[in-house]
């Protein structure tokens, strides 16, 4: 009778092992399917502003004003914070942005905006409702994003 109590042994252990392996996988699952879906949500949001932001850009380009609108935003992604940033080179303009705490140099998500722009500014959730402003300065019109709060 010796020989039966360590194969139950071995298979408890065995048990266990598998068992430690398929929670993990499901937590690894389940952790890469919440990432992407705040990731697509991140980028419908970037998608709405640039759209605020190139119908403001339309709007001043037809009547040579400046042009402002608040855009309502979440206080979070999931439970995460997020940015908005508005950035330029000499041959494009884009609004880039993260999930974190703060603007990275490098991000994989981005939605430019028509040629020409100038672009600024920046956004972190949490701070009301996001301010896009266009204005025409010497000839080249500015986009600018802030938050409500830093407003005036």
């Amino acid at each position: 009778m010796p020989s039966i109590a360590p194969s139950y042994l071995y298979t408890i252990i065995a048990l266990i092992a598998v068992s430690t392996l398929l929670s993990v996988a499901f937590l690894a699952y389940t952790t890469a399917f919440r990432v992407s879906s705040e990731t697509k949500q991140l980028k419908n949001l970037m998608d709405y502003v640039a759209a605020r932001g190139t119908e403001l850009l339309t709007l001043a380009t037809a009547t040579n004003a400046t042009a402002e609108t608040f855009v309502q935003m979440p206080v979070t992604i999931g439970d995460r914070q997020y940015w908005l940033q508005l950035r330029n080179s000499s041959a494009e303009a884009w609004l880039e942005g993260g999930l974190g705490n703060a603007p990275t140099e490098r991000t994989g998500l981005r939605v430019y905006l028509p040629k020409g722009t100038a672009a600024g500014g920046y956004y972190l959730a949490g701070y009301g409702a996001a301010y896009l402003r266009c204005s025409a300065t010497s000839g080249a019109f500015q986009l600018n994003l802030t938050s409500s709060r830093s407003i005036g």
